[in-house]
């Protein structure tokens, strides 16, 4: 199997909410293991506020479980509280891995 899909999530933090957005990011890690479907995920920091997170994924049956999994109820849960706007989480093509 190879890796052709993906997802790219940009999340804004609200003013002073930067530091905690990063750690409820780290704690995803764990959840993304569990995930039989997520080739691999990534959490990152572009700026004092925006962060992110880069998934792969080797069929959209993998692409959607994880949509509908326990990251996304967890950001949901505390979005209000950290988060300045809705995620903007786009569906990806992967054209060529390394």
């Amino acid at each position: 199997m190879s890796v052709d899909r993906g997802l790219l999530a940009l999340l804004e933090a609200k003013p002073g909410k930067g530091d905690e957005l990063g750690a409820f990011l780290e704690q995803g890690r764990a959840l993304a293991a569990e995930e039989a479907g997520t080739v691999t995920w990534y959490a990152f920091k572009i700026d004092d506020t925006t962060y992110g997170i880069f998934d792969t994924f080797n069929d959209e049956n993998g692409r959607q479980a994880h949509l509908s999994g326990l990251i996304p109820q967890a950001l949901g849960q505390v979005g209000p509280d950290l988060l300045a706007k809705d995620p903007d989480i786009k569906p990806v093509d992967v054209i060529a891995v390394k």
